[in-house]
């Protein structure tokens, strides 16, 4: 751990009467070990086009513009915005000011690198990989470590959040980042994870199917630690024997739990329904 590092964001901070903002789940990098490792993790070439979430004071801002092309630092904190002006004069920046979920990229295959609070972490994977027409190429994300490895799930440690994001992304863990590497300190450590959005995924190639596709992992959670017959039959409205003939026939044993289930068995679900399978037939 580089104190000085932390001593250097802490008293700029302290000479601009600047407090990091908790309602903003404000907690800054300040370790320079760690920041090398997000840097190196990001995967950075001189000619791409760098969306940052939340800069806060910098710290990664820098060696971000460093290395891209161009760097575009959204940040909802005024005050931030302000310090980042008088600190950053880097001829391939430039600071927004802006709620990161209603801001839309203007510039195409950028990459994303941010340190993410939890209340936001679902909401902007959701935003980038779902909503928005111009996608990122990768997210480089800090998100808290539990959230992290909910998000990089195999089976059977499967969850919505999981699903959500491996029906449209490729997900891997990168490496763990202790909580005193923050300041403020958190309350619990964190992970670097990175996110490929794959174009040939599933609910990219068929947008239509989103929709019940979601209904039947919705379903299926429901209620986590019971049996998927039984979640799906009632949240689908279906006759449990036939739920069970459904299940069976994409090779899914009806006593199984949803998290044991990954995308792909989801998405035959979800194709079994459309080809005639299951509800012509297994509707009461």
């Amino acid at each position: 751990m580089n104190l000085s590092f932390r001593k250097n964001i802490k008293n700029l901070l302290k000479n601009e009467q600047i407090k990091p903002l908790r309602k903003l789940g404000q907690n800054f990098l300040v370790d320079d070990k760690a920041v090398n490792r997000v840097i190196k993790a990001a995967d950075i070439k001189s000619d791409d086009s760098i969306l940052e979430i939340g800069p806060g004071p910098g710290i990664l801002t820098k060696e971000l513009a460093k290395r891209a092309k161009k760097v575009l630092a959204v940040e909802k904190d005024k005050n931030m915005v302000k310090l980042l002006e008088e600190n950053l004069n880097l001829k391939n920046l430039e600071i927004i000011n802006s709620d990161i979920l209603k801001f839309v990229p203007d510039f195409k295959n950028y990459k994303i690198t941010a340190n993410l609070p939890f209340y936001l972490t679902s909401h902007v994977v959701r935003y980038f990989l779902e909503i928005i027409k111009e996608k990122p190429k990768q997210m480089t994300l800090i998100v808290q470590k539990e959230v992290g490895q909910r998000i990089c799930a195999n089976p059977p440690k499967m969850s919505i959040l999981a699903v959500s994001v491996q029906a449209y992304a490729k997900t891997e863990i990168i490496s763990y980042i202790p909580r005193k590497s923050f300041w403020p300190m958190p309350k619990v450590d964190s992970v670097i994870i990175r996110i490929i959005p794959c174009f040939s995924n599933y609910l990219y190639m068929y947008p239509e199917k989103k929709e019940l596709f979601f209904k039947i992992v919705k379903a299926g959670f429901s209620q986590p630690r019971k049996q998927l017959a039984n979640n799906l039959s009632h949240g689908l409205k279906v006759n449990k024997e036939k739920t069970a003939k459904w299940l069976l026939k994409n090779k899914i044993q009806p006593s199984q739990r949803a998290e044991t289930l990954g995308p792909k068995d989801w998405i035959s679900l979800t194709e079994s329904y459309f080809k005639g399978i299951t509800f012509k037939d297994l509707i009461v």
